[in-house]
């Protein structure tokens, strides 16, 4: 009876093995992400990174360290998109016309 107990926590204790542990940020994103995600760029939207790893925990990884190094992955690349770099920047406000306007012309 003890050697099917020592079994069975041998089962156990393998099977809560951390299957991302080594494997790259870029390799947590594709196993977990790329699914629904097509580029990491932009998920993190500038979130503080402990709310951004507490998430990952609760939600996609499977340990506390994988959810840091993808958080911190996911920080490295939160990028303005390329349509964002494009659009032009806004022209300061004038403080007086460069001209003096027209005057009135009476009829």
């Amino acid at each position: 009876m003890g050697l099917a107990a020592a079994g069975v926590l041998t089962a156990t204790v393998a099977a809560a093995q951390n299957l991302d542990a080594g494997k790259s940020p870029a390799k947590l994103f594709a196993d977990g992400c790329a699914t629904c995600h097509r580029s990491p760029r932009g998920l993190a939207k500038g979130r503080f990174s402990l709310t951004l790893s507490w998430f990952l925990k609760d939600h996609y990884a499977t340990s506390s360290d994988s959810a840091k190094v993808l958080a911190a992955y996911l920080e490295s690349v939160d990028e303005p998109s390329p349509s964002a770099l494009a659009k032009p920047a806004k022209k300061p406000a004038r403080s007086a016309p460069s001209r003096p306007p027209k005057p009135a012309q009476s009829q």
